[in-house]
């Protein structure tokens, strides 16, 4: 796809001998880091630190900061008319983003903490606890994935599709348009915005489309446990067009089994069933609603799958993996001492400093864990191994799946992580509720770094596309994430006096809640799903022996279904503008005024809903639970659906005015 204010060949395929050659020269020094573009970031990571962790803890969806960070940051900029800002608005957008990472790693797995002392009440939470493993973590991360970032922002030049990075590289570049392209961007970012904004704040329709709107839809879901649902927000439109149609299919291939296969299938079964499988299950199948099944069994399916797909995507890049240990090991021995890199856009941190750095990091990490955690050489030993290799191993998977799909699947290997690090800490003699709480803690660091590395590769994608140079944006990166990990901290805390992760009006936290239902099990001698992970696994190694990408197909089995149908909306609405006329120059001009009205779905329902958010923070609702759980409120976001729809195709297929 081609993006509107960067060169023809940005994010196609380069041809023999052809180079890439980003806005910013990188023959050129521009401003970058300064006082302006730190400060900026510094509190653009404290507010969307808190902003985010509510709205993660409160829905379950932890917003993406960096497309919201970088329209604060233009508009800042153009306000403060400062000259030649895009280096800066790119510092100021990788600082403050590493918000939404550090508080996805938090929030997904130590809330999980408060739920389990509600059962165990020797278990201890403290600030110092959330505060280093999220530190720990996001640096770990930052220093894993940067041997990694030539490989996938420039060697894998054009054969990924970046969805978020596209987006938020429209907005920054978006100076650099002209007057009709910055508006397009403004208008739809309005539009996209306020549809959403109204549908979060004021309830006006449901956000959710059911097929049980009609009779015989209930009938369905209630007898062959088949339903169909689809998100009807503007952004999850948006992200549909840019990952385009190819990988949407496939997604919503994995969801669609998952939902039209593995769960009518194992309803059909339901009456012969005479005893609740599964640990903490109550209920039979025959009484378990589609989603429950899909909570219960099949998403541990996915799980299975997510993993396998992050062993095969370690096996083929083992390359990858062994040049960069090469390097790093070059550095610290003073082989590659002499290398020089000529570029600005080519510099990253040199290896040494990153090799040194990632093991100060890990020596802190055991001592955190020995002091802080748990207070046994053997036992913290143990889980410094156990986020060594898991961390540094599926950074890659993590980057992976950004640079596809724009979803990292975090959750997914962070509860393969605390599955196998239950298993060896009880192997080793501990287990209980002191073993739920070093579980935790190490799914919580490794959690967190693999959330960092997908979260940093669209920072250094955003940066090759632009031009920043890569070793400012590393270094700041270790600022950001200790601001957003000290906030973090304070808005759990704060957040689990208020509201509360247990009982009536508590925050739901449905990914932590599902770590605990996970880890307790495992450290109480329960029953875990092997059978449902290894089917998983199983399926995922198939789809790969086919040629299938198995990462893609396995994340529409663990994503639930109405997150992933609109994902095909949107990519068939791409398929259609980018192939509806006989001339190619049409067709690509019209796609790219599709990337940017989708960029600004993205932007303004990121932005809106942060603002939603707040207002919700502070008491200020205006919607009503029973209008917005009607069938008529289903219909009425249906409709209003098909006309956004409409917008965003009457705007893409209406002849571009540089034509």
């Amino acid at each position: 796809m081609n993006q509107q204010g960067l060169p023809e060949n940005a994010s196609r395929e380069l041809k023999p001998g052809e180079r890439y050659e980003p806005i910013m020269s990188p023959g050129k020094t521009y401003p970058e880091v300064n006082a302006w573009s730190v400060s900026l970031g510094v509190i653009m990571a404290v507010l969307f630190s808190a902003a985010t962790a509510y709205v993660g803890l409160k829905v379950g969806h932890v917003f993406e900061a960096a497309i919201p960070i970088a329209i604060i940051a233009l508009g800042l900029s153009s306000v403060a008319k400062r000259k030649g800002a895009l280096g800066e608005n790119i510092i100021i957008q990788s600082i403050g983003s590493a918000s939404g990472v550090i508080v996805a790693g938090a929030i997904f797995t130590l809330p999980a903490l408060y739920i389990l002392q509600a059962k165990y009440p020797e278990l201890a939470v403290s600030f110092r606890q959330i505060f280093f493993s999220s530190l720990l973590g996001g640096c770990l991360g930052i220093l894993f994935l940067i041997p990694f970032r030539k490989y996938f922002v420039s060697d894998m030049h054009g054969k990924y599709p970046f969805p978020e990075a596209t987006a938020t590289t429209q907005v920054l570049a978006s100076k650099s348009k002209s007057g009709g392209q910055a508006k397009l961007l403004v208008v739809s970012g309005l539009i996209g915005g306020l549809y959403d904004f109204v549908v979060a704040t004021f309830g006006a329709w449901s956000e959710v489309f059911s097929s049980r709107v009609l009779a015989a839809g209930a009938a369905l879901a209630d007898k062959a446990k088949v339903v169909f649902k689809i998100n009807l927000s503007a952004v999850v439109l948006g992200f549909g067009y840019i990952v385009g149609l190819k990988y949407a299919a496939i997604i919503c291939a994995g969801s669609f089994a998952a939902w039209y296969v593995f769960i009518p299938l194992l309803a059909y079964f339901a009456d012969g069933q005479t005893v609740a499988v599964g640990a903490g299950v109550v209920k039979l199948l025959g009484d378990m609603s589609p989603e429950e099944i899909f909570r219960t069994y099949v998403r541990s399916v996915g799980i299975g799958g997510i993993a396998m797909a992050g062993i095969i995507g370690i096996i083929r890049s083992a390359g990858v993996i062994k040049s960069a240990v090469g390097l790093a090991a070059g550095e610290l021995t003073g082989r590659n001492s002499a290398a020089s890199v000529s570029k600005r856009t080519q510099r990253d941190l040199p290896m040494k400093v990153v090799a040194l750095g990632a093991l100060a990091c890990l020596l802190l990490t055991f001592v955190f864990f020995y002091f802080g955690v748990i207070h046994n050489l053997a036992y913290a030993l143990t889980g410094l191994l156990v986020v060594t290799l898991i961390a540094f191993l599926f950074t890659t998977v993590a980057a992976n799946a950004i640079a596809i799909v724009g979803t990292n699947p975090v959750s997914g290997m962070t509860l393969m992580t605390l599955i196998l690090a239950s298993l060896i800490l009880a192997g080793v003699g501990l287990s209980g509720a002191p073993g739920m709480a070093t579980a935790l803690i190490i799914g919580g660091v490794v959690c967190t770094a693999l959330s960092m590395a997908g979260g940093f590769i669209t920072d250094l994608k955003i940066g090759y596309w632009l031009g920043a140079t890569p070793y400012k944006q590393q270094s700041l990166k270790f600022l950001g994430t200790l601001v957003s990990a000290a906030t973090v901290g304070g808005v759990m805390i704060v957040l689990n006096k208020t509201y509360g992760f247990t009982g009536e009006g508590a925050l739901i936290a449905p990914q932590a809640n599902a770590m605990a239902a996970v880890i307790e099990p495992l450290m109480s001698g329960q029953q875990v799903p092997w059978l449902l992970y290894a089917a998983g696994a199983m399926l995922a190694l198939i789809l790969s022996m086919v040629g299938v990408p198995a990462l893609a197909f396995a994340l529409g089995m663990f994503i639930p279904l109405e997150l992933n149908t609109p994902l095909l909306v949107g990519g068939l609405v791409s398929w259609y503008v980018r192939t509806g006329s006989k001339s190619a120059a049409l067709n690509q001009a019209r796609n790219e005024q599709g990337t940017l009205i989708a960029s600004g779905f993205i932007a303004g329902g990121a932005l809106f809903g942060v603002l939603s958010a707040l207002l919700k923070y502070l008491g200020i609702s205006y919607v009503n639970a029973s209008w917005v759980a009607s069938h008529q409120a289903e219909t009425l976001g249906l409709a209003m659906y098909v006309a956004l729809i409409a917008y965003f195709m009457w705007s893409c297929l209406r002849k571009p005015k540089n034509y």
